[in-house]
């Protein structure tokens, strides 16, 4: 299908708009994230920051905070908090590594387990559901879209850093 911008007379003018219904989208996003976070938190007592560690820990077995930083693409002083309330819970437990004793690593305690096993996808069942009917390739596509446009809302020196995606 042709792209009928490219007969405007000021380019300009479609980024704008390109921008515009990209920011409206991220904030439908965001909100959706925000009340799918709440209704976790009801239905199971975790945010999905928390949920997604939790995880994280069940799908890499005991793990460092940097590990697991990295795995969920959270700051490593963030992933601490998060792990402060889920020890707190009874839900992990960490411990010095008996060869290097600064280093830290976080697992899963039996209600941990459950409690991972027992709970829903982060984004939420029903997106899971919606996302899964889609056929492959559009699926394909929506990732790789999310995925160039996060990278491209990071800032250079982020981004940089970051090893590329798989």
């Amino acid at each position: 299908m042709p792209d009928v911008r490219t007969n405007a007379e000021d380019p300009r003018e479609f980024l704008r708009s390109d921008l515009k219904t990209i920011e409206k989208a991220i904030r439908r996003i965001v909100r959706a994230h925000d009340l799918q976070s709440k209704a976790l938190t009801k239905a199971v007592g975790l945010t999905a920051a928390q949920l997604v560690l939790l995880k994280g820990i069940a799908e890499l077995g005991e793990v460092t905070t940097t590990a697991l930083s990295t795995h969920a693409d959270i700051s490593a002083a963030t992933v601490v908090t998060i792990l402060d309330n889920l020890e707190e819970r009874g839900l992990i437990e960490r411990y010095r590594s008996a060869h290097d004793r600064r280093i830290v690593h976080t697992r899963l305690t039996v209600a941990g387990t459950k409690k991972a096993a027992a709970a829903p996808e982060p984004l939420g069942d029903a997106f899971a559901g919606r996302l899964a009917a889609l056929a492959a390739p559009e699926r394909d596509r929506i990732v790789s879209g999310i995925v160039h446009a996060a990278d491209l809302l990071l800032p250079a020196a982020i981004l940089a850093k970051r090893e590329p995606a798989p």
